[in-house]
């Protein structure tokens, strides 16, 4: 698949993994374990960034314990709409970003972020872009999160295979994401495989 398609059909998403859909759902146990991370590892005062987050349900629940400081970035400018519907204060207090991952995480400055996660998001993107891993883990300053499928359900990543399609619609790179950022300088300080994503989380050594 095109890589510009697959980006223009989350921009305009609509429907199942919308950021409708996806603020109906509400935090869950993802939104939780985080909580419980990045209070450990870097604290409440921390400057927390999330790539793709749709219309904030993870950081709507960090705010609600007590994090302030939250940007968020997405690819549908939608998000941000149904974000100030469903979270207004998160939405009135947080800084949020339109655009893909690659167009603005290049533009942070080093070690901008004292955290930055994604969820179910960096598997999204293409071989062709994995040169922006290396701009995730320079804005990072201390703890960097993943939490993304690498082929633990029944129905993905069968047979180690590298990439399957959810729905048939879009690609999802199975990667290993301890292999990704240990050879851009993190340190592995958790991994929490699940039924359907693994959680890690990395010390930046910048």
């Amino acid at each position: 698949m095109n890589p510009k398609d697959v980006r223009r059909d989350w921009a305009e998403r609509s429907g199942e993994f919308s950021p409708t859909y996806y603020a109906h759902r509400g935090p869950d146990e993802t939104s939780e374990l985080l909580r419980e991370v990045f209070e450990h590892y870097v604290g409440q005062d921390a400057e927390i960034l999330e790539l793709g987050c749709s219309a904030g349900r993870h950081l709507a629940h960090l705010r609600e314990h007590g994090f302030e400081n939250l940007t968020g970035i997405d690819i549908n400018d939608e998000a941000f709409e149904v974000m100030a519907e469903e979270y207004p204060v998160l939405h009135e207090r947080g800084t949020f970003l339109t655009g893909a991952i690659e167009d603005i995480v290049p533009g942070f400055d080093d070690g901008q972020f004292d955290a930055v996660y994604s969820v179910e998001t960096l598997q999204h993107i293409p071989p062709e872009d994995t040169w922006v891993f290396e701009d995730i883990a320079r804005v990072t300053d201390e703890l960097l999160v993943t939490v993304e499928n690498e082929g633990n359900g029944a129905e993905r990543g069968r047979e180690g295979a590298e990439v399957s399609y959810v729905n048939d619609e879009f690609p999802l790179y199975h990667r290993n994401w301890e292999d990704v950022f240990s050879a851009l300088g993190a340190v592995q300080l958790l991994c929490e495989p699940g039924e359907r994503d693994t959680l890690r989380a990395f010390r930046s050594m910048e």
